[in-house]
């Protein structure tokens, strides 16, 4: 009888050594040494306030340069990047925008509603945005 409680006892530590070496899920990359996979950089929209009117700006790119925009003040915005080839559309108080991919050097970006308000997210590997020209700057 004894010989059944320690095997028991034997399989359920097994189990739950397995369970809490990460057999129960998490990061599938992250044992072989592999960077963690991670998603779009997210910038946080924090009021009309002219360059700081984004955290962080400049912002950085996440992986392939995506970028989304959070809403975390109390009317809506439009993230426009200054050549107007990217635009998130409307973004609602506590919503986030659709996901963006910035060209690989960089944007600079502004409110459409909100004009005075402008940002930069920096190039990949972390070289600064492009020089601001134009109204927006």
């Amino acid at each position: 009888m004894r010989f059944h409680v320690v095997a028991g006892c034997a399989a359920a530590i097994l189990v739950a050594s397995f369970l809490g070496c990460g057999g129960g899920g998490g990061n599938p990359g992250s044992p072989s040494g592999q960077p963690p996979v991670t998603g779009p950089s997210t910038i946080s929209i924090v009021g009309d306030r002219a360059a700081q009117s984004f955290a962080p700006n400049p912002g950085a790119g996440g992986v392939d340069q995506a970028v989304v925009w959070r809403n975390n003040d109390t009317v809506t915005h439009r993230i426009v990047v200054n050549d107007t080839q990217l635009d998130t559309g409307d973004i609602a108080p506590g919503a986030t925008s659709r996901t963006l991919l910035i060209p690989a050097g960089g944007a600079n970006y502004h409110c459409s509603i909100h004009p005075g308000m402008v940002g930069a997210v920096t190039a990949s590997g972390g070289q600064p945005p492009p020089p601001c020209t134009g109204v927006y700057c």
